[in-house]
């Protein structure tokens, strides 16, 4: 079964349309989706690595532009939305203290936190409620998402081959480790 998906996603890769659903994964990831977009930038760079850094260009403004929808959903929202969202993730308490650490730190979280596999959304929602200033929050989140998407891109483009190679030789290994990074990232908001 595993291998079928991935075969799969890699025939879906090079589709028409693969592009604009790297977009809509990357948008919403940002603000309230919990699959990370690497999870298609991966296998659509492996499928076609000519085009690596236009897909690293994707997502990058994708996530920052959805990174703008959670700072409006924790700005105008939260009351509303932005709670639930926190709400349905288990991380109220975490929340409240990554809040209170928002107001000291701000531009500085969201550039360190947007590459880590912190949920994206989280620091999104925060900085909206902490009313960090807006240009900084997009700033911060161009320099952070860029440098998460094009470090990937780099890697993706000088070792593309033999990483298609080491992922479909070892693709039960490889699965492991994303869903690891990804419940790494509740982990560690947990955690601090």
């Amino acid at each position: 079964m595993l291998r079928w998906a991935y075969d799969r996603t890699i025939a879906l890769a090079n589709r028409r349309h693969a592009s604009t659903w790297l977009a809509a994964v990357a948008f919403a990831e940002s603000s309230f989706f919990p699959i990370p977009p690497d999870v298609l930038l991966l296998p659509m760079a492996l499928a076609d690595r000519r085009r690596v850094w236009i897909l690293a260009t994707i997502c990058t403004l994708a996530s920052v532009a959805g990174g703008i929808l959670g700072y409006a959903i924790g700005y105008y929202l939260f009351e509303i939305v932005g709670n639930a969202i926190i709400e349905f993730y288990g991380l109220t308490e975490e929340f409240s203290a990554f809040q209170a650490t928002f107001l000291a730190y701000g531009a500085w979280i969201v550039a360190l936190k947007g590459l880590t596999p912190v949920p994206y959304k989280l620091v999104t929602i925060a900085a909206g409620v902490a009313t960090l200033d807006l240009q900084t929050f997009v700033i911060a989140s161009i320099v952070a998402r860029g440098m998460r998407f094009y470090m990937l891109a780099l890697l993706l483009d000088r070792y593309g081959a033999p990483m298609r190679d080491f992922i479909e030789r070892r693709l039960g290994l490889v699965t492991l480790g994303l869903v690891a990074f990804v419940v790494g990232g509740f982990f560690v908001i947990k955690i601090f």
